[in-house]
């Protein structure tokens, strides 16, 4: 099961990149973040709304940790870390490849944190959210893309080149 696991901040390329990435290696492409929102008939905020984040947090880990798939590129939500038993299934079943970018490129890229879904503490900025995960993201992931400054291309084509090793 060599599936392509993505995982990285909100807006860090991660849904725009896997979906180039499935294309040019042939590959289906499955959105995490879609499968939560099919499942459950709902957007991610609605779903972060009436759950809170604890509740959402399970539900992400949950879906997760059920998704089978067979040569696959697989993007992640930015808050997927979270999941242990998600995380070790998407270990098993694939390589886990983190989208890295500086905080300062991930802030121009983000617009409204709650629009898009992105799971945040009560009181938490954006830069808390990032100390927090980032060495998440690097405990989990087998290969890391430095993506600051790169356009699409380069970072598909790198990831796709580790693909042929």
């Amino acid at each position: 099961m060599n599936n392509i696991i993505l995982i990285g901040m909100p807006g860090s390329g991660k849904s725009t990149v896997g979906v180039v990435l499935a294309k040019k290696l042939g590959r289906q492409f499955i959105d995490s973040d879609l499968v939560i929102q099919e499942k459950c008939g709902k957007l991610l905020y609605q779903l972060i709304e009436e759950r809170g984040e604890a509740g959402f947090l399970m539900l992400e880990n949950e879906i997760n940790a059920g998704i089978q798939a067979k040569s696959a590129v697989i993007a992640t939500g930015g808050s997927a870390v979270y999941g242990k038993e998600a995380m070790a299934h998407f270990k098993e079943i694939g390589q886990v490849v983190y989208l890295s970018l500086p905080y300062e490129e991930l802030e121009e890229r983000l617009g409204d944190l709650h629009e898009r879904g992105v799971v945040l503490k009560e009181g938490y900025t954006l830069k808390d959210l990032y100390k927090e995960r980032v060495p998440l993201y690097e405990k989990y992931a087998d290969i890391v893309i430095q993506c600051s400054g790169r356009n699409i291309r380069s970072v598909m084509e790198e990831i796709a080149a580790w693909e042929d090793k």
